[in-house]
């Protein structure tokens, strides 16, 4: 994962003992630490959210993420199938399915990756946007 953390002797044992627990005791202690201490175990790139968006300066700039949207498979569908397979890593009937009804194919991407991803896929015929 990341670095590892040295934790004091205390830290460790709790730690030894939450990783014991079921899944539903875990999620009970959690709402118990929730309650007990007033706060609420939000990832924290829900709780950062805010923070960043609040800089208005930066107008249309500061997007960092795309989505591509397919709209179209085109007459090239076996081809726009291949593509989105490859792309999204989906296999057979989930690329097919895709490709019958449109949607998105990769989110949260770059731009520069969004372009390429929107390049190949028109490349095989499909018309896509880029939201």
């Amino acid at each position: 994962m990341s670095e590892e953390v040295k934790l004091t002797a205390n830290a460790q044992k709790v730690l030894d003992a939450v990783s014991e627990l079921t899944v539903l005791e875990l999620a009970d202690l959690i709402k118990a630490m929730e309650d007990k201490f007033g706060v609420t175990a939000a990832p924290a790139a829900i709780a950062m959210a805010p923070a960043a968006g609040g800089d208005a300066a930066g107008g249309e700039a500061e997007k960092t993420s795309y989505d591509v949207v397919m709209t179209s498979a085109g007459g090239q569908k076996i081809a726009v199938i291949k593509v989105i397979k490859e792309i999204a890593g989906l296999g057979l009937k989930e690329a097919k399915d895709l490709a019958d009804k449109g949607g998105k194919i990769k989110d949260g991407v770059s731009k520069d990756e969004a372009e390429e991803v929107k390049a190949k896929l028109e490349e095989a015929g499909a018309t896509i946007e880029i939201k």
